[in-house]
């Protein structure tokens, strides 16, 4: 498994100032109003809901028991909560939401190599919309795809993974030779962005092809929403990047 550690910003004119924004962004949500991903009434609440979305009204379900069938282990699942906002706001809320500590870090890790390199291209207005835009195309490929495969449509869905997918396609596009730090195998090496980025595409599209042919989330793990914001940022860059030198 490659994991990208750093690439090669010598180019960077700019400060990523709306890039470390969304990083602090996601990072305050994470401490003050999720407790450091302990607070569930938050998270069941602000959340995407693919049913919400489809139908547009909120819905408030109970806490249930689920019994594992191999090993009788029982365990809680929380209900989803009352929105008290639009449920469609909850396609934003959610972008800035996140279920654990190893799952911020290396979403926001990233976001930190590769967000600052499309800011500088696209400038900090551009990029900024390009983020938001993607995240939000992502969740659209989430809810499509729950529907499309008959999975679960009342599992609730968070994370920036969607609008970073869309930053590791604008990425692509923008840059597939440039050099990526990466560690293979308790090596650290460089290998161009096509390679690096090019690999974890193909694992999330397999990965997803699996897991919603089955009908599953597959642990939680929101594929369609993955792929489809990669998809949305290597098709997008390019028309988002249209006047600017």
């Amino acid at each position: 498994m490659i994991f990208p550690i750093g690439d090669d910003n010598r180019d960077r004119k700019i400060k990523p100032l709306v890039n470390y924004l969304f990083i602090a962004a996601n990072i305050l949500v994470f401490i003050f109003l999720q407790d450091l991903g302990t607070n569930e009434t938050f998270l069941y609440s602000y959340s995407v809901v693919p049913q919400e979305i489809m139908t547009g009204k909120d819905i408030v379900t109970d806490e249930q028991i689920y019994e594992d069938p191999v090993t009788g282990d029982r365990y809680k699942t929380p209900g989803i909560g009352e929105t008290p906002v639009t449920v469609y706001a909850t396609l934003l809320t959610s972008m800035f939401m996140h279920g654990s500590v190893a799952h911020i870090f290396g979403n926001m890790l990233f976001l930190l190599i590769f967000g600052d390199n499309i800011e500088n291209k696209l400038g900090h207005v551009r990029y900024f919309f390009f983020y938001i835009i993607v995240g939000l195309l992502a969740s659209f490929a989430h809810i499509f795809a729950t529907f499309y495969f008959g999975a679960d449509m009342l599992i609730p869905t968070l994370g920036a993974s969607g609008a970073i997918s869309g930053v590791l396609g604008g990425y692509m596009m923008l840059y597939p030779g440039r050099k990526v730090k990466v560690i293979i195998f308790y090596f650290i090496t460089q290998v161009p962005a096509i390679v690096a980025i090019g690999l974890w595409f193909v694992f999330q599209l397999i990965s997803g092809l699996g897991a919603l042919g089955a009908g599953s989330q597959s642990g939680g793990v929101a594929y369609g929403a993955h792929i489809g914001g990669f998809i949305a940022g290597f098709i997008l860059i390019r028309f988002w990047g249209i006047g600017k030198k």
